[in-house]
C-alpha cells in the first residue's frame, strides 16, 4: 500500500488529533528484516555532488563531467540554475546519469523566512529546481526544507516550511520528481521520528527524505535513522565524520577527514540499507575535506571513488 493511500484510510482516526500529540511509532515506520538478514543486495551506483567539486572554477561542466566518469563515477549530481544546455551536453558527452539535483536557494532563500517576498523567492527557486530536474531526468532534487534561529520558532518553522513545500507538490507530482528533505545542521527536524512524521503528512508521494550520513554522527547513529525512516530515503549523501576532530577542534572539523578514517560505522550504515531496501540506486559522494597536495584526477580517483567501492563492499 502506497503511503498516501494508507494515509487517506487513516484520516478520519487523525482528524482529532493535534501537530504535539502525533507521534511515529519506530516499530511502525522500520522496515528492518527480522531475521537481521539482507532482504536484499545492493548494487549501488556512485555519484557526485558537484557543488564539491575541487576547485571547480578552473574546469568547465564539460571538463569536471569528463574527470569524473574517468574516476570511476555513474553519475552527476548538479545544483539547481545551471546552464541547462551546458549541463545537458556534458550528460550526453559522458553518459554520465543525474539522478538528483540540488536546490540552490534555500540557504539563501529559506522558505522559513518571517518575510514574504524572501519565502517566495525560495518558492521561485524550488520550482525551477523541479524543472531542472525534469529536463535532466532526475528522479530527486535536494531540499534545505528551513531553518530554527532566534527570530524563527521551531513550531513557525515547521508549519511555514510544510505549508510553502505544499505549495509545490502538485507540481512535483505532476512531473514525477520527488522533493527530499535533507537532514543538515539548522536545528530542525532533529529525530527520525519527527523526520518521518514531517514527510508523512504531505500525504505524497514525491516527498521523501535525503539523508546524510555524516551529518548525523554528531548527534546520532546514521543506521538508527535508515532503520526509521525506511522506505521515505530517497537518495543518500555518503560523507565522513570524525568524533575524535569534532572533540578536539569543534563540531565543524569532524567533517574534515578522509572516507574510511572517520568514525562511520559503515558495515552497520550499510546493513542497515539492505535492511530497509533502499531502492535509491545511487549513493551521492559529498566529500568534506581534500588532501590538498594531490592533484584532483588523483583525489577524486583513489580518495573518493575507489573508496566508495570499499564502503559499499561492507
Amino acid at each position: 500500500m502506497k503511503r498516501r493511500e494508507f494515509l487517506q484510510k487513516g484520516s478520519a482516526g487523525l482528524a482529532g488529533l493535534t501537530m504535539g500529540s502525533m507521534l511515529v511509532n519506530p516499530e511502525t515506520t522500520s522496515a528492518k528484516s527480522k531475521t537481521g538478514k539482507p532482504v536484499q543486495d545492493l548494487s549501488l551506483k556512485k555519484g557526485y555532488m558537484l557543488g564539491t567539486f575541487p576547485d571547480r572554477n578552473e574546469y568547465t561542466v564539460m571538463q569536471q563531467f569528463q574527470m569524473l566518469q574517468t574516476a570511476g563515477f555513474h553519475g552527476v549530481e548538479p545544483d539547481s540554475g545551471m546552464d541547462r544546455s551546458e549541463v545537458l551536453a556534458a550528460k550526453e558527452e559522458t553518459g554520465l546519469e543525474i539522478p538528483s539535483i540540488v536546490v540552490s536557494t534555500h540557504w539563501s532563500q529559506p522558505l522559513t523566512s518571517p518575510d514574504p517576498s524572501v519565502r517566495q523567492a525560495g518558492l521561485d527557486g524550488l520550482e525551477i529546481a523541479l524543472e531542472d530536474a525534469h529536463e535532466y531526468g532526475a528522479a530527486r532534487l535536494l531540499l534545505v526544507p528551513g531553518r530554527v534561529t532566534d527570530e524563527i520558532a521551531y513550531d513557525t518553522a515547521y508549519k511555514r516550511s510544510q505549508e510553502e513545500i505544499s505549495k509545490m507538490v502538485p507540481l512535483a507530482e505532476e512531473l514525477e520528481v520527488t522533493i527530499a528533505i535533507e537532514n543538515v545542521w539548522n536545528r530542525f527536524l532533529l529525530s527520525p521520528m519527527e523526520a518521518a512524521r514531517y514527510v508523512d503528512e504531505f500525504n505524497s508521494d514525491y516527498v521523501g527524505w535525503y539523508f546524510d550520513i555524516g551529518n548525523i554522527l554528531n548527534y546520532g547513529w546514521p543506521e538508527h535513522w535508515i532503520r526509521i525512516l525506511g522506505e521515505r530515503i530517497s537518495m543518500i549523501h555518503i560523507k565522513e565524520y570524525s568524533m575524535e576532530k569534532r572533540n578536539s577542534e569543534g563540531p565543524g572539523a569532524g567533517f574534515r577527514t578522509n572516507y574510511l578514517e572517520g568514525d562511520n560505522n559503515w558495515s552497520e550504515i550499510m546493513q542497515a540499507l539492505r535492511d530497509v531496501g533502499y531502492s535509491g540506486e545511487y549513493g551521492i559522494a559529498e566529500p568534506a575535506y581534500r588532501e590538498q597536495d594531490i592533484p584532483h584526477d588523483r583525489w577524486l580517483k583513489e580518495y573518493v571513488s575507489d573508496r566508495m567501492d570499499t564502503i559499499f563492499a561492507k
